[in-house]
């Protein structure tokens, strides 16, 4: 059977079971929620193998850390909060309706599709589901074909735990994933490239499927002026650490520093010391991750060649270890004030490169992010409470960290996702549940209602009430 007809016909029974199971009690959500949660406990040791496999070498401290802990936490807050999320919400009814009442219902969206990447297989397949089950919907999860590994084993896990009408996983190369995009899915979440989420949107829009798009960009980080060297380093510390975290392959990872001028050496020093302190020898390093693949690690190569033969200063963090292609490991590297017009400076660098730019005064460095592209996630260092809402006020972006990186997204109570290029949609806890739920409109009309009055025949009363109410 052609791969498409076998989709299709999986999407089908996804679809119908959706239908005529249109609004699941709490207890069937819950029953899916901690089926997932048993699922990822019981099979750790092989999952965090599977990611390892996947990408040559991945730190199992990483996949434990950063994709288990946070995809247990997403369910955990799902199962805690779901019955209240549930609860209709009473909705106050205009003067002239009253004694109506109003009130808002969230119902499932239905069959809903997930579209994984690469970087993070488990956590961002979990962290929707988990919004997806908890709004009652059922679904179908595209894996990326570059994690085939911890595809092929999580396919098998929820089809030994789910009916495969409830929730399955599908596997296959690019094609698989157009034709998946294409399907007419309820709600479609896509978490991947800018340049990508452009296609799944113009598949999605043929059948008019609302989409949630979680994208990329180029998310700086902002070192504020004057501070103290203590914190300071303590800025440089949390960078290097956020940039370091999967050999720099997060979304969210700052993808460029803005710093006071004068002190890229001071940063240089600081960085140089927190690597050595975290990775006192990279080469045999079991926490520092390989690029996940061959194409992958020529693309950053050839972001710091160009770089190079431009003239850009460039520093490595470990000097005198050189990549080693065979493992695909590649040390930090930073560049100081590289030309705005190299790749390293207009496409999202997805790895550990990591520009410096200097700035004269905080305002300079509010505009030449303004003039960017809107980021998924923006990180600021500073003490001053004056600073802090100056950045905040004076910028957009998905997210913001102040004073660390990244951990805006661990945060189940804070909305996740972008702006424009770097995504659209939100989701994580009650945003997540409100986004694969229908936000459904009730009115309650009374036996004592006057509506009766505004009928025709219109007449003298019917004038004397309308101008009354628009006074």
């Amino acid at each position: 059977m052609p791969v498409a007809d076998s989709l299709a016909s999986r999407f089908a029974r996804l679809q119908a079971a959706a239908r005529d199971d249109s609004n699941p009690p709490p207890a069937v959500r819950e029953r899916r929620l901690k089926t997932l949660g048993a699922l990822l406990s019981d099979n750790e040791a092989a999952l965090i193998d599977a990611v390892r496999r996947d990408f040559g070498h991945r730190s199992p401290a990483e996949t434990r850390l950063f994709e288990l802990f946070p995809s247990h936490q997403a369910l955990r807050h799902a199962l805690r909060h779901l019955r209240r999320w549930m609860r209709p919400q009473n909705r106050s009814v205009g003067m002239w309706f009253q004694p109506a009442r109003a009130e808002v219902r969230y119902t499932p969206m239905g069959a809903v599709g997930v579209m994984v990447p690469w970087n993070y297989p488990l956590y961002l397949a979990v962290a929707p589901l988990a919004s997806a089950l908890a709004a009652g919907n059922r679904a179908l999860v595209k894996m990326s074909e570059f994690t085939p590994a911890t595809a092929t084993l999580f396919a098998e896990l929820l089809a030994r735990h789910f009916a495969d009408d409830e929730l399955s996983v599908v596997e296959g190369d690019v094609a698989v994933a157009q034709e998946f995009a294409r399907l007419p899915f309820d709600h479609l979440l896509f978490t991947g490239s800018t340049t990508v989420g452009r296609s799944i949107m113009r598949s999605a829009a043929d059948n008019l499927t609302p989409v949630t798009l979680e994208l990329g960009g180029k998310s700086p980080a902002i070192i504020g002026p004057a501070l103290s060297d203590r914190h300071f380093a303590h800025a440089v510390e949390r960078i290097i650490i956020g940039k370091c975290l999967n050999a720099g392959q997060t979304c969210i990872a700052p993808d460029y520093v803005l710093l006071p001028a004068g002190q890229e050496e001071a940063f240089v020093h600081q960085a140089r010391r927190v690597f050595a302190a975290c990775y006192p020898d990279i080469t045999h390093s079991p926490d520092y991750s390989s690029v996940i693949d061959q194409r992958q690690y020529a693309r950053l190569l050839a972001l710091l060649d160009e770089a190079r033969r431009a003239g850009t200063r460039l520093v490595e963090l470990a000097p005198g270890v050189v990549a080693d292609p065979l493992r695909r490991c590649l040390p930090p590297v930073l560049l100081l004030n590289p030309d705005d017009q190299l790749r390293v400076m207009r496409e999202e660098i997805f790895g550990p490169l990591l520009p410096l730019r200097a700035y004269g005064s905080l305002d300079e460095a509010l505009r030449y992010v303004n003039r960017q592209p809107r980021p998924l996630a923006m990180y600021y260092f500073d003490r001053r409470p004056a600073n802090i809402e100056r950045v905040l006020n004076g910028s957009v972006s998905g997210g913001v960290t102040v004073n660390d990186v990244i951990l805006h997204i661990a945060q189940d109570e804070l909305p996740f996702g972008g702006v424009g290029p770097s995504g659209m949609g939100r989701y994580h806890g009650f945003a997540g549940f409100k986004t694969f739920s229908v936000e459904r409109a009730v009115f309650r009309q009374s036996r004592l209602s006057g509506i009766g009055m505004f009928k025709p025949p219109y007449g003298a009363l019917f004038d004397r009430l309308t101008r009354l109410m628009i006074r």
